[in-house]
């Protein structure tokens, strides 16, 4: 009899059947998880029971690691019935045998995990995308002006427009100068780029909160500090007054904090207007570490300005960087072609 907490659903039903309804109340009372999520898991698992009736095994008992890596097969495979899945769809399914699994050996269900050595399929390499840097000075350009060289005066309370004008411009140049996330450029605080618009330093210093909650320092440009340097002075004032956005760099029109969702916002409305729909926040990070690579810079220095915990994360531009080389030889030496 299996050994875990209070009374089991389903009692006319087999074993599978019991501790698959038992994982997903789990799911529900005590990890709370989304509605949608949980019609995910119960569909997975039903495919799941479903292969294991097929192979004879109604049991948690019964399961061994070849039926968890047949059913895996199977659904990257297809049939009659199921499209063969894609790697990451099949990996989806796979955690929710995985945490069935874990679930079932917690629970005395079983007494060992069959699914412990099954890996997920590795997902397809995606190559950043990254657009060429005039297509980013072109977005930049249409974000509004880049400091004092563009306007004259500090814009009127009422002008919101160049207010907010001067804040993408900003907010845009911060996250190509520094590579940051969407998430970490909204979220930064007045205090948090202190030392990249004061001093006479050529480069300035941004504290970023990222992943984790782990801090580093990132360091800005010249354009970059201009463009805050402007928005800090002329336009942030007048926009804190209307709102409570207190210690928060980026204010959005009420005078609130902006938004991750607002980020996106305006970056792709100053993408259109430059004619490069498509482009997003992580565009312009992509595009922040392909340009420093082809420019020399070491991948472990990219890897730092980034965040990433390891640097296989960060090879991948190194991909990038490949291709570039290859299509610039294609199209430049005389013999690379007939």
């Amino acid at each position: 009899m299996p050994r875990g907490r209070g009374a089991r659903p389903g009692a006319d039903a087999g074993p599978l059947a019991q501790v698959c309804a038992a994982f997903l109340d789990h799911l529900s009372a005590e990890r709370a998880l989304a509605a949608n999520t949980l019609l995910a898991y119960r569909r997975d698992l039903r495919r799941y029971s479903e292969y294991l009736a097929s192979a004879g095994v109604a049991a948690p008992e019964g399961v061994g690691p070849a039926h968890v890596g047949g059913f895996l097969r199977a659904l990257r495979e297809g049939g009659e019935e199921h499209p063969p899945l894609g790697a990451a769809s099949a990996g989806r399914a796979l955690a929710a045998v995985r945490g069935l699994h874990r679930f079932a050996v917690r629970e005395g269900w079983a007494g060992s995990d069959p699914a412990a050595e099954v890996s997920p399929p590795p997902p397809p390499m995606r190559l950043p995308k990254a657009v060429p840097l005039d297509t980013v000075e072109r977005i930049l350009a249409a974000a509004g002006p880049a400091g004092p060289g563009g306007q004259d005066g500090v814009p009127s309370d009422g002008d919101r427009a160049a207010l907010l004008a001067l804040r993408d411009r900003a907010l845009l140049e911060v996250l190509y100068g520094t590579g940051a996330r969407i998430s970490e450029a909204v979220g930064l605080d007045v205090d948090d780029v202190a030392d990249a618009v004061g001093g006479d330093e050529a480069v300035g210093l941004v504290r970023f909160r990222g992943k984790g909650g782990r801090e580093r320092v990132v360091p800005l440009g010249s354009y970059a500090r201009r463009a805050l340097s402007a928005y800090l002075v002329r336009a942030r004032p007048s926009l804190a007054s209307s709102g409570r956005g207190g210690p928060a760099l980026f204010l959005n029109a009420r005078g609130g904090r902006l938004t991750r969702q607002g980020g996106w916002g305006v970056l792709a409305a100053v993408a259109e207007r430059a004619g490069a729909g498509g482009v997003s926040p992580h565009t312009l990070r992509h595009s922040f570490a392909t340009h420093l690579l082809d420019g020399g810079a070491d991948i472990r220095v990219v890897q730092e300005l980034l965040g990433h915990s390891s640097v296989t994360t960060t090879q991948i531009y190194t991909l990038v960087t490949v291709e570039r080389l290859r299509e610039v030889y294609a199209s430049s030496h005389p013999r690379a072609r007939r």
